[in-house]
């Protein structure tokens, strides 16, 4: 027979376990957006569109699957291999590291269908994934219950960031 207390800690362990995975999940996002925004400043400068896309898209499921290798080898260190049902929820909580690009990737690929040049398509993918990022921070702060000047220095510091991924652009597009 199973009491009361023991349903309890049951039902937290389950309930803990999607609580986990959220984090992991929302670090992958932030992870994969700045990972787009790095290809997209390097690569948009010399690039045609398509090539661009290709290229930030296997470089995130390269991230991706070593970072899930990576998991797998920490488990192995430790004496033992994950389940495959394991290995796969760990693959699909990290996933938003590539699901992450697909909305610069689309202001990328309509800004150029759109008539825009690909350095210029490339700069307002980047704009995009600032604005992604900002959101994310926002969305955390909020989360952590954060207000005024904190939840404003968590956004700006994420703003900060895609600036840089921007600086990093344009000081690429006057060197080549």
């Amino acid at each position: 027979m199973v009491t009361a207390s023991e349903q309890g800690a049951g039902a937290a362990a389950q309930s803990s376990e999607p609580a986990r995975k959220a984090p992991a999940r929302q670090a992958s996002g932030i992870y994969g957006l700045i990972v787009t925004a790095s290809v997209l400043a390097t690569g948009g400068t010399s690039l045609p569109v398509l090539p661009l896309v290709v290229a930030v898209f296997v470089t995130l499921l390269v991230y991706w699957l070593a970072e899930e290798y990576a998991e797998v080898l920490e488990h192995a260190h430790s004496g033992h291999l994950p389940t495959w049902t394991r290995t796969r929820s760990l693959m699909m909580s990290k996933w938003p590291m590539v699901s992450a690009s697909y909305i610069p990737l689309i202001i990328l690929v309509v800004a150029r269908v759109l008539g825009a040049t690909t350095s210029t398509s490339a700069l307002l993918a980047l704009i995009g994934t600032v604005l992604l990022l900002m959101a994310s921070a926002w969305r955390a702060g909020r989360s952590a219950k954060l207000t005024g000047v904190a939840l404003a220095g968590m956004t700006v510091v994420a703003g900060l960031l895609g600036l840089g991924m921007i600086g990093l652009k344009i000081g690429i597009t006057h060197l080549h």
